[in-house]
């Protein structure tokens, strides 16, 4: 039976690239935002889900983690790294010495600002919805206009790439995870991402003691950063990635010290490690 898999859409985006990458036979179901696609997955209307979780330039998706930690139970099962090539967008006929206006997500204009201010001083900036969306855009405009838009948004709406490779900076990529109502069996290369917080009032040693059980396992942590809970100012979530498993035996010792220790232990899954490309 087909896969079908759910990504954030519209098509022609980079989430859908990496839908593609992750499973190229799979059945891919565009949905608007990244909660539709976590409840495709969860209502059965598709069996996975690919979202953004996190870009080398910009840092992590919070739409993503504040999914993850309060409005799911899906697990995470995959993870994927794709290089971000942005590439600039005209229709047939388009004289770039004319161009007026350039349109795109506002990420995308913001991580390709320095080949606009070089080629397009004088082009208004933008915005639009996604990367594909600014194709269309573009296409619609009442001025000569461009698009900075991933290559597969060329094919998908009929434009011409007249660059590659505009983003200033080189080592862009972006961490996507595949969400399903299971996450992975061990592989013996694995990694496990989870968060947690504190219900007692914030002291001097809280956070290191409650991670030290990581240490002493010589278990490393990958990945660190805080959310705020949402609750009252200066109370936070904290997320981890750690290598390993949860049912490894140290990962599982370590979580459990861990539970003890906290309020609140969520764990959104273990999955293999991504061993591809980390760029370029």
């Amino acid at each position: 039976m087909t896969n079908r898999l759910a990504y954030l859409g519209p098509p022609g985006t980079f989430s859908q690239e990496a839908a593609f990458r992750y499973d190229p036979e799979a059945k891919q179901v565009p949905f608007p935002s990244i909660p539709a696609v976590a409840s495709a997955v969860s209502s059965g209307m598709a069996d996975e889900g690919v979202v953004p979780i996190e870009n080398s330039l910009e840092g992590s998706v919070t739409y993503t983690l504040d999914l993850l930690i309060q409005e799911t139970s899906l697990r995470i099962r995959h993870e994927l790294v794709l290089p971000i090539e942005h590439c600039l967008l005209a229709v047939e006929g388009t004289e770039t010495s004319q161009v007026q206006a350039v349109y795109s997500h506002p990420q995308a204009l913001a991580q390709c600002r320095g080949f606009l201010e070089r080629c397009f001083p004088r082009a208004q900036h933008i915005a639009s919805l996604s990367t594909a969306a600014a194709v269309e855009d573009m296409k619609a405009s009442d001025v000569p206009a461009v698009a900075i838009a991933p290559r597969l948004a060329a094919e998908l709406y009929g434009a011409r790439i007249i660059a590659r490779g505009i983003q200033d900076n080189p080592n862009n990529v972006t961490r996507f995870v595949i969400l399903a109502h299971s996450d992975h069996p061990p592989t013996g290369c694995d990694k496990t991402s989870l968060c947690f917080s504190f219900a007692e009032v914030d002291r001097p040693g809280l956070l290191h003691a409650a991670l030290s059980g990581f240490a002493q396992r010589s278990i490393n942590l990958t990945k660190i950063e805080s959310r705020p809970a949402k609750q009252a100012l200066g109370r936070y979530i904290f997320l981890i990635d750690c290598e390993g498993h949860r049912e490894d035996p140290l990962v599982k010792e370590a979580m459990e010290e861990l539970g003890r220790m906290s309020s609140m232990l969520k764990v959104f899954g273990s999955y293999p490690r991504w061993s591809g490309p980390q760029g370029g």
